[in-house]
């Protein structure tokens, strides 16, 4: 790089988030920005939350994606655009080409929830094909590349551009026109780091003292590693179940950005983030997908946050389906020490399991899981047991009692392979 080259942390300004924020007027309304009592109460802090869960797409991905598709030339457009998704990419690049009028090829990843493909469909229409391919976003992104540089299509990228880089940068800019002041903290979920980006270019020249937290899935945490490497390296491993975060390495861009102006960034382990999805359904009537809580579930750790500071949380995308809140709960209750489970050897004879009840059992405690294997040439029979407790603190008493049952009882750990069947 020349000395009058830029650099990569230098190519995104407050220029280029005001000028996204012009070609959003009449096309992408401002998300609402919500106090929220619960989490103010709980943290002892002045907590507000940004709904970008309440755009069009649910997600702030439709910013970016919308900044992008429509700068392209005339040539390009007619060309069409292709991208990959975890799935709110998608969308926000097929409502962004169906207002625009340009054709898109989105190739998603295996693990998206189908409430996600739907959803790209729909906001896309004619205007958009759905490629379903790769077990991980990583590998949908190689086959969007691909497919790319053999068509001469566009690719969108999902984060690592600086127009989409400046698009969502416009979710920081609003934050702070809707509170009518600077929050001393601003918690951003993090995933190839197009959003924390966006927030760091905007407080940069605007707002330098505000704090920066970026909270990262602990399955996921990209940006951290590219920090302490030194620049953007792969995961060995992700998880997937933060799908709207879960991204094997961030972006040269992104990237840089973070590393100049050095963001806190903590790792929100996946069950705290299911705590947080049922608080904010059951509490606040607000449907939020994994990703969308990260910030939020971020506030249980130690952030450093003086008592009563306000702190804005970006509630990132609720584009969660239905069918994986029994997950949700499960890993939630797991997370908070109340579901447990066990290998226990049954004699094979009447009232073993009433027996294993009543010795065990404590009066709040509950089978949720019961799996017997009857084994006729054996006098005991293997089952596995669920066991949901009244509280976490119940567990030692029950641990004791099963140390005193004639059963030979075996507790499986989160940390063994057969966990994961469970799960």
């Amino acid at each position: 790089m020349s000395e009058n080259a830029p650099r990569q942390a230098d190519v995104v300004t407050m220029a280029d988030v005001l000028a996204a924020a012009e070609r959003f007027t009449g096309v992408i309304p401002a998300s609402p920005l919500q106090r929220n009592e619960r989490l103010s109460i709980r943290h002892d802090l002045d907590v507000w939350i940004k709904r970008e869960d309440l755009n069009t797409v649910r997600s702030y991905k439709g910013r970016g994606a919308y900044n992008l598709i429509s700068g392209l030339s005339a040539e390009q457009r007619e060309r069409g655009v292709v991208c990959a998704s975890a799935g709110n990419h998608g969308q926000g690049v097929a409502f962004a080409c169906a207002s625009i009028g340009v054709t898109a090829r989105v190739y998603l990843p295996r693990t998206t929830p189908r409430q996600k493909r739907d959803r790209v469909a729909r906001l896309g229409g004619a205007h958009v094909q759905i490629v379903v391919e790769g077990e991980t976003y990583d590998d949908a992104a190689a086959a969007a590349r691909d497919h790319a540089e053999s068509t001469g299509m566009t690719l969108i990228p999902a984060f690592d551009h600086p127009r989409t880089i400046a698009g969502q940068g416009t979710v920081v800019k609003e934050i702070i026109e809707q509170l009518g002041k600077a929050p001393d903290a601003i918690v951003v979920p993090v995933g190839g780091g197009g959003l924390l980006a966006g927030t760091l270019t905007w407080l940069r020249e605007t707002h330098p003292g505000v704090t920066v937290i970026g909270a990262e899935p602990a399955g996921g945490a990209s940006m951290a590693l590219a920090l302490a490497e030194g620049g953007p390296a792969p995961l060995d491993e992700v998880d997937p179940f933060v799908d709207g975060a879960a991204v094997k390495q961030v972006g040269q861009f992104t990237y840089a950005i973070a590393a100049e102006r050095n963001p806190k960034l903590v790792a929100v382990p996946e069950g705290q983030i299911c705590v947080e999805m049922l608080d904010l359904y059951q509490s606040d009537g607000i449907i939020s997908e994994p990703a969308g809580a990260l910030a939020a579930s971020a506030l249980n750790l130690d952030l450093g946050l003086a008592p009563g500071a306000t702190v804005v949380c970006i509630l990132s995308g609720g584009n969660n389906d239905v069918s994986r809140y029994a997950e949700i709960v499960e890993r939630a209750l797991v997370f908070e020490g109340r579901k447990h489970y066990f290998l226990v050897e049954f004699p094979q004879e009447p009232g073993a399991l009433r027996r294993f009840l009543d010795d065990v059992l404590g009066p709040d405690d509950d089978i949720t899981l019961f799996e017997y294997v009857k084994r006729n040439n054996r006098e005991t029979g293997p089952a596995l047991v669920g066991v949901e407790l009244g509280a976490p603190e119940d567990l030692e008493p029950m641990l004791k009692r099963m140390d005193a049952a004639p059963h030979r009882i075996e507790q499986v750990s989160p940390d063994s392979p057969l966990f994961s069947f469970l799960v």
